[in-house]
């Protein structure tokens, strides 16, 4: 069963795991002190990610960045190439635990095909490298409100140009979180691996290349879409929704699995199930997703297994269950190659289907037939009906699987329970057109619409 597959994988971890992380958290702590003067334990941590680098094309550029970070004069371009080093090492470990996850469920994945070539320079890139360049030479610990005022102008940069946006809100919420915590040296555990991967990425998403054109590779598909779940991600300044679904290709070709995402930017008195009215600008979307219906697409951009979603090129079909359609589809669907800014640990998020568990502690795990896996309850959105409750009641789960904390374990997107004899579904996505609960609507409708409030109060500005 698939998952007692899961939960054995998690005394089975890849050779050198461990290993890899410790040079990571090295290189972590290390930028929590700053590189403008690094001291001997954390010369030992950068000489160690060279190390690490020594068998890799990036082993000249990484050991000439350690030397010039260590002799106190470090340029953009070293920097650029320690991010690299580190998203390299993580992305190594990301593609030995998706392949034993592979293995395990015996899923075909399509190999990465390089696309694109180098773009032209641009204003806003060159605005965010300078003010990374300018935290990672003040650490985290050193960052002061002036510094953080600074990541304005990058920010609007980004904005104004549509390939850089996702570098836009990147540097923004990071700032955000940053500028949260506050003096950073009084944080008892400042989460450094979290913001060191921000800045790494940050960094890469900056340069100009390949990575910094989202066009490259696209190309139009036709075809059904049968959602599975949906993974809803929520910050104070964003909140994107990811639907993965499975993709029947129009010309009758090999059914794939797939990813649409969306999202919008927010504040932070917008939650719950206030999130989804911010995404009023793809109403079929969210239609099929809240009713449960399939979607035929026509010329959507495809992009390895992600569809840039269009909404204009959507139709809401029949109703499509998505436990029959894991049934019938997700053990024969092909999967995608992940893309190389993504290769990380964290980044690992494949759908799979449950069935036949029971729960023997509250949800927090599910044993199938003796194997125990974890479940990730506090990956559970507030803005859908699914809660611990429902999940400790269930005997079906569609999830993904992810890997957090060294173990493999099971995110709930649906489940099928039992509750008072009587058989209940619920999907996070069930509220993606309207809360179907009416103890929570009436809470929704004493609390007033934040979004409408808002919305009025920026339409009054732009008037003036």
């Amino acid at each position: 069963m698939l998952g007692t597959q899961l939960a054995q994988l998690h005394g089975d971890a890849p050779t050198g795991l461990a290993d890899a992380d410790d040079v990571v958290a090295g290189f972590d702590e290390a930028l929590l002190r700053g590189f403008a003067r690094v001291g001997e334990a954390d010369a030992t941590a950068l000489t160690a990610l060279a190390g690490a680098m020594a068998g890799t094309p990036l082993r000249e550029r990484v050991a000439e960045a350690v030397g010039k970070v260590t002799a106190g004069s470090v340029g953009q371009e070293h920097l650029a190439a320690l991010a690299g080093a580190r998203t390299a090492l993580l992305g190594a470990v990301h593609d030995a635990l998706l392949d034993q996850l592979d293995t395990a469920l015996g899923r075909h994945r399509t190999p990465w095909t390089p696309t694109g070539e180098a773009g032209a320079p641009s204003p806003a890139r060159a605005a965010a490298r300078s003010w990374l360049h300018e935290t990672a030479l003040a650490g985290w610990r050193g960052i002061d409100h002036e510094l953080l005022s600074a990541v304005g102008t990058p920010v609007e940069a980004a904005l104004a140009e549509p390939g850089a946006r996702r570098l836009a809100v990147l540097l923004d919420g990071l700032a955000a979180e940053l500028r949260a915590g506050l003096p950073v040296a009084t944080m008892a555990q400042p989460p450094v691996r979290r913001w060191a991967d921000l800045w790494a990425r940050g960094v890469l998403l900056a340069q100009d290349g390949p990575a910094a054109d989202p066009t490259a590779g696209v190309t139009p598909v036709s075809g059904r879409l049968l959602p599975l779940g949906v993974d809803v991600h929520e910050h104070e300044t964003a909140v994107q929704v990811q639907l993965h679904a499975i993709f029947e290709p129009a010309d009758a070709g090999t059914p794939r699995l797939v990813r649409v995402t969306v999202g919008a930017a927010k504040v932070a008195t917008i939650g719950g199930p206030a999130v989804w009215r911010l995404l009023s600008a793809y109403p079929v979307l969210l239609t099929a997703i809240a009713q449960r219906r399939a979607l035929t697409v026509t010329d959507l951009p495809s992009y390895g297994g992600d569809l840039h979603w269009v909404d204009e090129r959507a139709q809401a079909g029949e109703p499509a269950d998505p436990f029959a359609t894991a049934r019938v589809l997700l053990g024969t669907a092909t999967a995608a190659a992940t893309a190389p800014l993504d290769r990380h640990p964290a980044a690992i998020a494949e759908p799979v289907l449950l069935e036949g568990y029971t729960v023997p502690d509250g949800g927090s795990t599910v044993d199938l037939g003796g194997q125990r896996l974890a479940v990730a309850l506090d990956r559970l959105p507030a803005g859908g009906p699914l809660t611990p409750a429902l999940v400790a009641a269930s005997s079906s789960c569609l999830g993904l699987a992810r890997f957090d904390g060294g173990r493999w374990l099971v995110q709930p997107l649906a489940v099928q329970a039992t509750v008072k004899r009587r058989p209940v579904e619920a999907h996070n996505g069930d509220w993606a057109d309207g809360v179907t609960d009416p103890k929570v609507a009436k809470a929704e409708a004493r609390a007033g619409d934040a979004v409408a409030v808002l919305r009025e109060r920026a339409g009054r500005l732009l008037r003036r």
